[in-house]
């Protein structure tokens, strides 16, 4: 493989990624691709910046904040193309974060009709299930939608 089919040009990058050259100016400004200059000043690619921006693609359709992504992609190597050890490393970690999203989503649909702890007071349950708002003591938000168990009655309120 000579240098120019190592690297290619924003261009040639847009082309193969279908993101405007504007999209990966912005991804580079994020620190997700780092290409070198050629002359004149022209960015160069690498082949395997196709794999980073069609990761960055994914990862903010599943809702993924650009720090996150960021994180992720920090963990492949600057030095060489990344391998597939390399991507199963950073699948994992997709997949874990994946999974715990799973997990409040399902948590989210099967409690939606009932107290989630949010302190609105506005259902019936929620005077069985949090009563007094005692929900509250653990933090702001959906206390029982995020991990939180709601307290027996009877029983006192942890203390935060």
């Amino acid at each position: 493989m000579t240098i120019s089919d190592a690297v290619m040009p924003i261009g040639r990058l847009a082309s193969r990624t279908g993101l405007a050259v504007s999209a990966i100016r912005y991804y580079e400004t994020q620190g997700l691709v780092s290409p070198s200059r050629g002359p004149g000043g022209q960015r160069r690619f690498r082949r395997s910046d196709i794999r980073r921006l069609s990761f960055v693609l994914i990862a903010q359709k599943f809702g993924f904040t650009i720090s996150r992504i960021r994180d992720l992609l920090a963990t492949l190597p600057d030095e060489r193309a990344p391998d597939e050890d390399d991507w199963t490393r950073i699948a994992e970690m997709f997949r874990a974060d994946l999974d715990a999203r799973i997990e409040t989503l399902t948590k989210l649909r099967d409690n939606l009709d009932s107290c989630i702890g949010c302190g609105c007071l506005s259902l019936k349950k929620c005077a069985l299930y949090n009563p007094g708002d005692r929900a509250r003591r653990g933090g702001e938000g959906p206390r029982y939608l995020m991990g939180d168990r709601p307290i027996p009655v009877g029983a006192a309120a942890p203390d935060v």
